[in-house]
């Protein structure tokens, strides 16, 4: 699926998502407010690795309703509704339910598909792909490898360096500003950031 085909389809789901206006809404700020508190672990980089997945029922309790959606259902948010689709803040993208390191703000890119789009993971090991005809076309689904989220797709017509575009979902992801990353347990990221501000 090209990125025109991609959008379409974006836009016809949007539409049908948009026949239920307020549960479209509702879900839209559950993530908001969602987003900017913990995950539902406490997604250190000490507590990541050792990340046991709670129960479905557990999930249901502590993400919301979109969140649950597309990481345990292979949902989709409607395009530029997501909370970090525009986000132009230094920081990392950590899974939602683990906190494991996903993706950085320094591979991030406009696509213009009103979701969150990076070049390359943060951590490669931390994403793993698979096949994906559920549309009835091949795609290339993203998932985290601990948590086992369901994250997006990734596709051949992004920029350079890589030529892939990593289109995400911002549900599927909580964003940790560089002023955080230390507080946090992701310290170890700061450098990255370090190296970015001494080279502009």
């Amino acid at each position: 699926m090209n990125r025109k085909s991609e959008l379409i389809f974006a836009t016809l789901l949007g539409g049908a998502l948009l026949a239920l206006p307020l549960q479209a809404q509702s879900a839209s700020k559950s993530s908001k407010a969602m987003s900017n508190s913990q995950p539902a672990s406490s997604g250190t980089i000490e507590s990541w690795r050792e990340f046991r997945k709670p129960s479905d029922s557990d999930l249901k309790k502590k993400l919301s309703s979109i969140q649950y959606s597309v990481t345990q259902h292979e949902g989709t948010e409607v395009p530029y509704t997501g909370n970090t689709w525009d986000n132009h803040k230094a920081g990392i993208y950590v899974d939602v339910i683990s906190g494991e390191p996903l993706f950085s703000s320094a591979d991030k890119f406009e696509s213009g598909t009103g979701w969150p789009s990076f070049t390359k993971p943060l951590v490669a090991s931390n994403v793993k792909t698979v096949s994906d005809r559920s549309l009835g076309v091949k795609r290339t689904e993203v998932r985290s490898k601990y948590a086992d989220s369901h994250l997006g797709h990734v596709f051949n017509d992004g920029p350079r360096p890589t030529g892939l575009r990593y289109c995400m979902n911002s549900a599927a992801m909580r964003f940790i500003p560089v002023d955080r990353l230390k507080a946090e347990g992701y310290g170890e990221y700061l450098k990255l950031f370090s190296a970015e501000s001494s080279s502009k």
